[in-house]
This record gives structure tokens, C-alpha cells and sequence, in this order.
């Protein structure tokens, strides 16, 4: 190749370079090479070869004998590029760490002995065979195939993800929290050892090049890691696993957004590979591409016994406290006498949920967000869990009507642990971003809560995200569950039904699930009364078709971030966009630095379209200073 474009791990497209011929014998595509770049000299990954330019400068080294990216993952580059509307660039710094082109020295960590061992303690359930047939002979054979797997519970999902490793070779396992690695990976490497390689953002710098080096060099063929772990540049592929598909953390949230489990299946189509995902509440675009035929759908033959749901109608029960059945209480009493755990799972952190005058009803917002301010008695300050603003001390007039008849409302995590530990005089531990702001800090809490003199666990979604099958609860009670439902958002009742699924896995077959609620008549409660998913399914997809949301449609959220106020530029931007194309918004609000930012959703059934009138957006703006252009394709949250 006498000419090659080369992409920096930069906000850049690829940029044409000369190749000496002395380089001619051995540059190849996804080798790392020097180049020079403005006044400085900069390394990057060569594409591939180019047609002749002008003035173009030459390539100055070669790093390595080897390409760090395949053929079929510079293919993977150009497409997110292109799908999630990024520079070439950004994607390769995502796919790539900054260590593998600084090249740091490497350190081998030996995982000790007694770690591995209390994988062994582990007790997994025999998988039905059959199930899985079609997924192990489309294995090997490049073939590509992408299985969605509804597990009737999360250890039988991992169950079956054993059971294909140990017919596999070269697979990519991906799930969506470290507390989920490090459960599983003192499994999985008591059954492979050193197959088994872990590859996730909490690794040190000199862990990462080490994984990086084991998988090209082949010592390593089974990758388990987080979102990122999708790039790992495995040699070659045979399977792609995605645990937990329906997981918002799989969703990056900075610039490229990607969705992980998506570029999975995009990575699985590349690389000729069988693509598993797996859940035992699958998203409703999963189920919808598996009714397309786009999937293939597997589930369970065999009976799964669960614990039975059942529902409070707040609206006419005893009450102990506004948010606390008598129902509930005597329930959690209950199993404790019997020396057993219950969970209480509520969707806010903080003491009381606002702050509101009687007099005029006004409510203490944050100024930014425009969101209810949540008192904290621990730092006797109401705060915005959304950009954290702060207000101390607690406000004794309104800032409606200037009135002192202000007064705190509702229950967080803090308020319910204070309450219930009054109630039953038992010990409590609460988990949630407030106890536990680090990971570490959060290990540390879940570990106390498997202790036996820790019967109550008071939690937000954090605890059913974060919790492994180690242990199970008697009871769990599901305090507000209405509150995902009232949320402006065209996926709050899969979020919220999603929640109490995951909650129910938690809790031993013979236990019970109590669910608090003002609206049973809601078909989320209604199709939990007997589990019944397909249900809810249906009344899902029939209110998106209606709506035409997705899977129906496709979304692109734009933002538009300025020190000065751009709303007017954005909206005329907004007005010059044509076609199929439906707009909501602009919508004006401020973040947490005081820089004002418009957003703006774009819907279509048409992709094409869609992106067109994204690009009409980023081509606006591209040399506006003081201005930022924020493309987020298949938002999940709008």
C-alpha cells in the first residue's frame, strides 16, 4: 500500500498518510503506527489503504508485528461510526484503551487460591439440553444467529451459559455490573482457569494491556467483562453472550451512546458468530425482534416455581405510616420471629421525598432540573439527585407565596430504614447511593446484608441490580412501584415491571411478594398476578404501535449546549428539517455547570431519514464556538 488512512484516537475522521517503502512488506490494516499530526507526532490504527493525496505526510513507525484490530473490527469501527453518528475517531478511543497506544508495561496478576475456591461453593441448576441445541450447532461454523433467552430465573440463566462455554471455544461474555463479574468469574475460572480472562473500566492500566496481550496471543479465549468488553480483540469468535440484555447499563452515556448488547449483535453479524442474549425479563424490543423473526426465541420446557406476587390497594388498606401498609409490616414481623430476611425496595434515596407549602401547594424545585429537591437528614440539606444541587439550611418560608406553613412530605431509603426499625425493632441495612457512593463501599454493605444478624434490607433499584444469586429473601416488599409509572417516559411500566421481576428473583420460591400500589387496575400488576410476560408483552406493543414509539419507531435525542442562550439557532435549525420525520421539543432547561441546553427528540420509522436529520443538526454547528452538539441514537431515557 503505497497510501493508508490512518484513525487517531481522536474527534477526527481517518486521515491519509504516505508509507515509506521500507514499511511496504509489513503494514497491514489494524496495526499501530506513528504518525505525524500538526506539530506533534501521534499513534493510530491504520484502516486500510487509500487512493493518492496530495501534500500528504508519511508514516514514521510501526509499532508491533501484529494487528491489534481485525479486519472484521475495523468493519465494526466504521459501521458505530456511522450508526451513532461519531467521528471514526471517538469510536476507536472507546474501543481501544489509551494503553495500548502509550504502552505502558505490562503486569501479570495471579488470582489467589482461596478466591477461586468459593467459586466452587457455587450452586447452579442442570439445564434441559434440548433448549440449547440450535445455539451450540451454530457455534464453530460461522454462522451467525442472534438467540434470545428468557431464563425462568438468573441462576438457571447462568446455568445455561455454563453449559455453552463448556462446548465452546473463543466466546465474549458480557454482563452489565461488576458485582455480576465477580460472582461469576470465581465460577467460571474453577471450571476453565486460565481461559477465562477478565476485561472491564476497573482494571489498572497495566491489567488491561496484560488481558489485551492474552487474547491475541491466544492464551486466553473466554473474555468476561463489562459493556467494553464487546471490543475485546479476541483472534476469533465463536459466540457472543449477553447476560441481563435488558439492562440499562449496557447504554453508554457520553459521546459515542452506544447500546452494548446491540453493537454485540452487529459484532455476531461482522464476525459470523451466534449471538446469545439472555433475561429473565427481556426488553420488549428483543421479544419484538424475535416476533419479527430477527431473533430466535428460547425458553424453559420445564415448571419454574416462583413466589407469588401480591397486591396492597393503598388506596383502602390499614395504614401504619402514609407509605406503610399494616399488611406489609406484619409481614416483615412475621418472617423475622421465624428468623428469616426480608427486603423492603422503594425508588428513592434521601429522608423525605419533598418540600411543600400548604398554602399554595408549591413544591421546592431545583432551579436547574426543575425536579423535587428530596431532604437528606444525615447532611440536613435538600439536594437534586439529578445535578446535585444543594440547599442548606432547610428553607422555613416558601419560595412560592413566602409562607411558613412548609412542611416535608413522603419517604426515602433513610426515612423507611428509621421508620421500620421503630416498627419491628430489628437491625436494618440500607443500600443505596448514599451508603454506598463507591463500589467498594457497596461490597462491603452487601456483604453485611448476608449476614444472619441482618434480617431487614432496605434498598433502591441498586440492590436488585446489584445482587447475586448468594442469597435469597423470605419476603420483599415493594413500597412505590407508582412512582416509575408516573414518570413522563414511554418505558416507565417495563421499567417498573422489569424492577419487581428482578425483586422476585431474589425471594425463595415459598416466600412472598408484596406490592404497594394506588393503581392495582395498572397492567403491570395485573399481568404480575401470574407472571403472566406475554400479557404484558402485548399491552405494551399494542400502546407503542398507537404511539408510534419504538419498536415502531426510531429515536434520536439532539442536544444543543451553549454558555449563551442558542435556542433560537436551534429551534430555526429544527424548522429546516424535512421528511417522515416527527420532532418533540425543543425543550430549554440548564445543566449543572449554568450552560444552557436545548433538547430535542426526533421520531421516525424511517432510519435513513432519521439520521439525515440528525446530520443536518451536526453540520449546523460544526464551527460554532462555545457550542456543543450531543447526538444520542436509541436514547433510552427521553
Amino acid at each position: 500500500m503505497e497510501f493508508v488512512d490512518v484513525v487517531f484516537p481522536l474527534n477526527l475522521g481517518p486521515l491519509t498518510y504516505r508509507c515509506p517503502d521500507s514499511f511496504a512488506e509489513t503494514i497491514r490494516p489494524g496495526m499501530i503506527v506513528s504518525a505525524p499530526l500538526v506539530n506533534r507526532t501521534v499513534r493510530g490504527i491504520v484502516k486500510g489503504g487509500a487512493r493518492a493525496g496530495a501534500d500528504v505526510k508519511e508514516i514514521i513507525e510501526i509499532h508491533g508485528e501484529r494487528p491489534v484490530l481485525s479486519t472484521a473490527m475495523l468493519g465494526l469501527l466504521e459501521w458505530m461510526s456511522g450508526y451513532y453518528l461519531a467521528a471514526e475517531g471517538l469510536v476507536l478511543k472507546t474501543m481501544l484503551p489509551k494503553e495500548v497506544f502509550t504502552g505502558i508495561k505490562k503486569r501479570k496478576v495471579e488470582p489467589s487460591h482461596a478466591e477461586m475456591a468459593a467459586g466452587t461453593d457455587i450452586s447452579f441448576t442442570a439445564c434441559d439440553d434440548s433448549i440449547f441445541e440450535d445455539l451450540i450447532g451454530s457455534t464453530g461454523r460461522k454462522i451467525f444467529r442472534t438467540f434470545l433467552f428468557r431464563a425462568p430465573s438468573t441462576t438457571y440463566e447462568y446455568s445455561l451459559l455454563v453449559r455453552v462455554l463448556e462446548q465452546t471455544r473463543n466466546a465474549l461474555v458480557l454482563v452489565p455490573e461488576l458485582s455480576v463479574i465477580r460472582f461469576l468469574y470465581r465460577y467460571l475460572y474453577a471450571r476453565f482457569g486460565e481461559r477465562v480472562c477478565l476485561f472491564h473500566g476497573d482494571l489498572s492500566k497495566g491489567e488491561r494491556l496484560m488481558a489485551i496481550d492474552r487474547f491475541l496471543s491466544g492464551r486466553s479465549d473466554i473474555v468476561l467483562g463489562t459493556r467494553s468488553a464487546v471490543f475485546a480483540p479476541l483472534k476469533e469468535v465463536s459466540l457472543i453472550a449477553v447476560l441481563h440484555e435488558h439492562n440499562s447499563s449496557y447504554k453508554q452515556e457520553k459521546t459515542p451512546y452506544y447500546n452494548g448488547r446491540d453493537v454485540a449483535v452487529m459484532r455476531g453479524y461482522i464476525e459470523k458468530a451466534p449471538v446469545l442474549l439472555s433475561s429473565i425479563c427481556p426488553s420488549i424490543e428483543s421479544i419484538y425482534n424475535c416476533k419479527k423473526g430477527k431473533y430466535v426465541l428460547i425458553e424453559s420446557p420445564a415448571a419454574w416455581k416462583k413466589a407469588r406476587p401480591k397486591i396492597i390497594d393503598m388506596r383502602y388498606e390499614k395504614t401504619v405510616r402514609p407509605y406503610l401498609s399494616r399488611k406489609i409490616v406484619d409481614a416483615a414481623a412475621k418472617y423475622l420471629r421465624a428468623g428469616k430476611k426480608t427486603m423492603f425496595v422503594l425508588n428513592r434515596r434521601g429522608y423525605s421525598t419533598l418540600l411543600q407549602c400548604d398554602e399554595c401547594l408549591h413544591i421546592a424545585e431545583c432551579p436547574t432540573c426543575k425536579i423535587p429537591l428530596i431532604f437528606h437528614k444525615r447532611d440536613r440539606a435538600m439536594k437534586c439527585h439529578y445535578c446535585g444541587h444543594r440547599v442548606f439550611p432547610v428553607p422555613e418560608r416558601c419560595g412560592g407565596c413566602g409562607g411558613h406553613n412548609v412542611r416535608l412530605l413522603g419517604a426515602g431509603t433513610e426515612k423507611i430504614q428509621e421508620d421500620i426499625e421503630e416498627l419491628t425493632g430489628a437491625k436494618t441495612v440500607r443500600v443505596d447511593r448514599d451508603s454506598a457512593a463507591k463500589e467498594s463501599e457497596l461490597g462491603a454493605l452487601l456483604g453485611d446484608a448476608l449476614t444472619d444478624d441482618s434480617r431487614i434490607i432496605i434498598g433502591t433499584k441498586l440492590l436488585t441490580k446489584r445482587w447475586t444469586a448468594s442469597g435469597y429473601f423470605s419476603m420483599a416488599g415493594m413500597l412505590n412501584p407508582d412512582l416509575h409509572l408516573n414518570i413522563p417516559d414511554f418505558r416507565s411500566a417495563e421499567r417498573a415491571y422489569q424492577e419487581i421481576i428482578l425483586a422476585s428473583d431474589r425471594v425463595e420460591p415459598d416466600g412472598e411478594i408484596l406490592i404497594q400500589t394506588r393503581m392495582p387496575q395498572h397492567h403491570v400488576y395485573s399481568s404480575l398476578r401470574n407472571y403472566d410476560f406475554n400479557s404484558f408483552v402485548r399491552e405494551e406493543l399494542s400502546t407503542r404501535k398507537t404511539l408510534n414509539y419504538p419498536p415502531y419507531s426510531r429515536l434520536i435525542l439532539i442536544e444543543c449546549i451553549s454558555r449563551s442562550n442558542a435556542s433560537r439557532e436551534f429551534e430555526e435549525t429544527a424548522r429546516n428539517v424535512s421528511g417522515d420525520i416527527e420532532l418533540l421539543g425543543p425543550h430549554l432547561t440548564r445543566d449543572r455547570r449554568g450552560r444552557s441546553v436545548s433538547r430535542l427528540l426526533l421520531k421516525s420509522s424511517n432510519r435513513t431519514a432519521l439520521h439525515a436529520a440528525a446530520l443536518v443538526f451536526l453540520n449546523s454547528f460544526k464551527n460554532s464556538k462555545g457550542l456543543k452538539i450531543r447526538i444520542d441514537v436509541d436514547p433510552l431515557t427521553i
